[in-house]
């Protein structure tokens, strides 16, 4: 082998050899001026792309035995599918239970009534009133009643001029102006038109009535077309017996159209039984009575059986507790304590609830009288009770604070909660001082409201058994209390529940079908 053979040997032999141990050349490159580790790959010209099959192809293969069937089987199979899901849906929609119609509600059953029944001492006349409306609208007050405010000597109708605003509490523009304001936010206002507020009796002497009336009616008629949505009137007793009483329903009720809002008129009684007020109701017509039956000095059996005769009306029925009298809530519940429990009671029970000006406070209802007990002085409306105060008065304005805390959580879970803004009534418990009773509606969440307004050291034991037509659980959680023995979102057993003097509950329980 000469010298050129083996060396062309060699060069075979080194290029056989694996790229990664060829030696490397100057500039780094394996032979050939490929980098060292890199692999070269060689790709056949003659790859096969796949192409599927023709139409021709797919047709063949289609019209097999085999394939039909397992068309046939998928056709069938996709329709037997569809038929059980929509059998389905059918027994779903027809066991499935039905709502139940919400009732025909109007704007004096939404929210409470918020009475204001003496503007001077509330906010010094009807520009304050305006002033104060976005805290009276942090209170979820749906409608304000104010007044009266018309000119009257007392027990004189020579001076009566029921279209005319008492000098000292503002103009005409004034009212309107709050009109105006109110309805932005949502607030109706209702005009008590009582004719002789100052004096007694409220609709003078029985020969002047009748032309008494006609005066109501006339005023009525103005400050309706001035923007009022409503009237209140006092002692419905006398003026629904009226040859003239009609008329004036006419004005108030009839006063609009299905597209316009509708026109309240609500009247006030005192002294009469439950049967006597529902009776009033039919007969009178009116939208909404408000009486005393709750101010009185009532045992919890007689205070139930109020409920249980007025409660079919609820929509028809206005509580209060010294409202009637347009005295304050805190006359009759003389603690801080009694002050939540009669809250949690008025926000509870089925119909709408009344208070007057400073109720949502407490406000200690400060009376004067001359020698023949006759004059009161209205107490004067606080305000800012959150703001700290560094005068005696501290202890007061916390207090104060506390209970509109209070009550703005119950008018806002009262305006949420269906089953006690128009839910069904059951009686439950009561005893000398105490009550209870169920609200439900359909499938909303249910309410056991128990209140114990005693005064002495022992604790009652409530028997909240089942009662006809309604179902209790054995369990339910505490939504609110009037004090921390109970801790809110904690759960108590409805056959051993206790409550000392002065406490109130209201209990939640969900629907189970």
């Amino acid at each position: 082998m000469n010298k050129d053979t083996e060396i062309d040997m060699k060069e075979v032999e080194l290029n056989e050899l694996d790229p990664e141990k060829q030696p490397m050349t100057g500039d780094g490159q394996a032979p050939g001026g490929e980098k060292n580790g890199s692999v070269k790959l060689k790709v056949p010209d003659d790859e096969v792309t796949f192409t599927g099959l023709s139409k021709e192809e797919l047709m063949k293969v289609a019209g097999t035995p085999g394939w039909v069937r397992t068309r046939w089987v998928l056709l069938v199979l996709f329709w037997l599918g569809w038929i059980g899901m929509l059998a389905g849906a059918i027994v779903i929609i027809v066991q499935a239970p039905r709502c139940k119609s919400i009732p025909e509600m109007n704007w004096w059953n939404e929210g409470p009534f918020y009475q204001i029944t003496d503007l001077e001492a509330f906010s010094e006349g009807l520009k304050g009133v305006e002033e104060k409306l976005d805290d009276i609208n942090q209170l979820k007050v749906k409608s304000l009643v104010i007044g009266p405010l018309h000119t009257v000597q007392a027990n004189q109708t020579t001076g009566l001029n029921l279209q005319e605003i008492s000098a000292g509490l503002g103009k005409a523009e004034d009212l309107d102006s709050l009109l105006k304001a109110a309805h932005k936010k949502g607030i109706s206002v209702v005009l008590d038109l009582t004719p002789n507020y100052k004096g007694n009796p409220v609709w003078f002497d029985e020969k002047d009535r009748e032309e008494i009336m006609g005066q109501v009616k006339t005023a009525a008629e103005y400050w309706l077309d001035k923007g009022v949505d409503g009237i209140k009137i006092s002692d419905l007793g006398i003026p629904s017996t009226s040859p003239e009483w009609a008329k004036l329903r006419m004005a108030v009720q009839g006063n609009g159209t299905d597209d316009t809002k509708k026109r309240a008129l609500m009247g006030v009684v005192n002294g009469i039984s439950a049967n006597e007020v529902s009776q009033l109701v039919n007969v009178s017509g009116v939208d909404l009575i408000l009486s005393d039956l709750l101010s009185r000095n009532m045992e919890g059996k007689e205070r139930i059986s109020v409920l249980d005769a007025l409660h079919s009306e609820q929509r028809k029925i206005g509580w209060g507790l010294g409202a009637a009298q347009k005295d304050h809530l805190s006359k009759r519940a003389t603690t801080w304590g009694l002050i939540r429990l009669y809250q949690l009671l008025l926000f509870t029970l089925p119909g709408t609830p009344v208070f007057t000006y400073g109720d949502e406070i407490g406000l200690q209802a400060n009376q004067m009288s001359d020698k023949t007990n006759q004059t009161r002085e209205a107490p004067k409306m606080v305000w800012n009770v959150e703001k700290e105060e560094t005068d005696g008065a501290k202890s007061n304005h916390t207090e104060y604070a506390e209970i509109r805390k209070w009550f703005r959580s119950l008018s806002d879970l009262r305006g949420k909660e269906r089953s006690l803004l128009h839910g069904d009534y059951y009686r439950l418990y009561s005893s000398a001082k105490s009550l209870s009773f169920l609200r439900v509606w359909d499938q909303s969440e249910r309410y056991i409201t128990a209140v114990n307004w005693g005064d002495g050291p022992e604790e009652l034991k409530l028997n909240l058994a089942p009662t006809e037509g309604v179902e209790l659980p054995e369990t339910a959680k505490v939504k609110l209390s009037t004090d921390q023995e109970f801790e809110v979102d904690s759960t108590v057993n409805l056959k051993d529940l206790t409550l000392k003097a002065g406490q109130a509950l209201l209990l939640q329980f969900p629907y189970t079908g």
